[in-house]
């Protein structure tokens, strides 16, 4: 085989999953939401009031929900238990840290290279402290998309 291997087949040990949404919460959503439409560019696909859908990755497969929070963050570090760090994956790395500031997302540092899991990428944050990184797998074994 050569190439970066699909994954076009369901398993067939369980029922197919078509999908998927994570939800993060904020107690400013409103803030997020501008940041998620005016900043990162995303595209609005469902509004339910306290919480807004977002398309994460063409092809309808991957959506981003932002909604109000019902209690103040637990903590900073998105490495600890019930921490996140939401990934955004593109071929075009560079071209995103340009796009965000630009438009004025806080990035602390360029993209770089991490040796330890073989990724290009960088790390931001959203209005209400969420980690968010761009990357780009340098490995053989990760999946084409689509």
């Amino acid at each position: 085989m050569t190439g970066r291997p699909r994954l076009d087949r369901p398993r067939l040990d369980r029922p197919r999953l078509d999908q998927q949404v994570t939800f993060l919460y904020a107690e400013d959503a409103e803030a997020c939401w501008r940041f998620y439409e005016a900043t990162v560019g995303l595209e609005l696909v469902q509004d339910q009031g306290t919480c807004r859908i977002y398309a994460a990755a063409e092809g309808g497969r991957a959506f981003l929900g932002i909604c109000r929070a019902r209690a103040p963050r637990a903590s900073e570090n998105p490495r600890a238990e019930g921490g996140v760090v939401f990934t955004f994956v593109s071929e075009d790395v560079d071209g995103w840290h340009r796009f965000l500031t630009e438009r004025g997302a806080e990035v602390p540092a360029p993209p770089a290279l991490s040796e330890a899991y073989r990724v290009y990428h960088f790390f931001f944050r959203d209005p209400a402290g969420h980690t968010l990184e761009v990357q780009r797998f340098e490995r053989p074994d990760w999946p084409s998309p689509g």
